[in-house]
C-alpha cells in the first residue's frame, strides 16, 4: 500500500490544496504546518505555472502571485526539503505536463523521492499519454495520481482499474472554485470507480463548506478544497496560517 491510501485509513480524509509561494514561501510553511495540526491527512502543494489552464480566477491569482514574487520549482523542492523535518503526512504535488518536461521529467521525478513527495497530479496529461511519465513514477515510488470528470463516461472503470494513491474526482465541469451548489451526480461515478479498484477517491472542485465536505465524503472517502483555501490567503496575507488552520479544522472535522 503506497503512504497516500495510508492517509485514507483512519475514516475519510480531508486534502487542503495550498498554491507554493503565495504570498511567500514562508507563509507556505507556517499554512502548511497549521493545516497539518488542525486535521489535514494529505496536502497538496501546487508548484505555479504561468498558465493554470484548469484553474479558476482565485488560484489563477494565486500562481501569478508566486511567480511574481520569484517562486521557482527549486525553491518549492527547498520548501519541501524544510517542511519534511517535522511534517510526516503524505504530500503530493500538483503541476502542470510542461513544469515536469521543462525542468526534466526524471531530475524532477527523482527529486520528489528524495525529498519526500509521495505523488504527483498533473491535471493537463490526459489519460492515454500518462505512459511518458509513468515509468519513471513507478522507478522513483511516486504515485501518479488520475482525475476522472463528470465527462470520463465510458473511461472511469479503465481509469480506475489503474489508479495508484488516490483518485481525484472533479466534482462538475470547467475550472477550479467556489461552487454554491454541486449537482453532478456523483454517487454513480463513484459506484463505478468501486466496482473496478480499491483505490480511495476523494472529491474536489467547488467545495468551499463543511456541509458540501460532508456531503461529498458521505459518498466518497473524501474531500480536497483549494480556492476556499487561496481565499483566505488573498485575504489575511501574511498572518494567513491561524485563519487557515481554523478552516481546516473546521472541514476536517465536518468530513471524519
Amino acid at each position: 500500500m503506497s503512504k497516500i491510501e495510508q492517509a485514507f485509513k483512519n475514516g475519510k480524509a480531508f486534502i487542503p490544496f495550498i498554491t507554493c509561494g503565495d504570498p511567500d514561501l514562508e507563509t507556505t510553511a507556517a499554512v502548511v504546518r497549521a493545516a497539518v495540526a488542525n486535521g489535514a491527512s494529505l496536502i497538496e502543494l501546487g508548484i505555479p505555472f504561468s498558465d493554470p489552464t484548469a484553474e479558476g480566477p482565485v488560484i489563477q491569482g494565486a500562481n501569478l502571485r508566486a511567480l511574481e514574487g520569484g517562486v521557482t520549482t527549486d525553491k518549492v523542492f527547498d520548501l519541501v526539503r524544510e517542511l519534511r523535518t517535522d511534517v510526516t503526512i503524505p504530500m503530493v504535488f500538483m503541476t502542470y505536463a510542461n513544469v515536469v518536461f521543462s525542468y526534466g521529467a526524471e531530475k524532477f521525478i527523482s527529486i520528489c523521492n528524495e525529498i519526500g513527495i509521495d505523488g504527483l497530479i498533473l491535471p493537463d496529461l490526459p489519460f492515454e499519454e500518462k505512459e511518458e511519465f509513468l515509468d519513471i513514477c513507478h522507478k522513483y515510488d511516486v504515485d501518479l495520481i488520475s482525475l476522472i470528470a463528470p465527462t470520463s463516461e465510458n473511461r472511469i472503470a479503465m481509469i480506475a482499474r489503474e489508479a495508484e494513491g488516490f483518485i481525484y474526482l472533479v466534482s462538475s465541469l470547467g475550472v477550479t472554485g467556489v461552487r454554491s451548489e454541486i449537482k453532478t451526480d456523483l454517487a454513480s461515478i463513484v459506484d463505478v470507480i468501486r466496482a473496478n479498484t480499491s483505490t480511495p477517491v476523494a472529491i474536489g472542485f467547488g467545495i468551499s463548506t463543511p456541509e458540501q465536505a460532508a456531503r461529498m465524503a458521505s459518498i466518497s472517502d473524501g474531500a480536497i478544497v483549494g480556492s476556499a483555501i487561496i481565499k483566505i490567503l488573498a485575504q489575511h496575507g501574511k498572518e494567513a496560517a491561524p485563519y487557515v488552520g481554523e478552516y481546516v479544522k473546521s472541514m476536517a472535522d465536518a468530513v471524519k
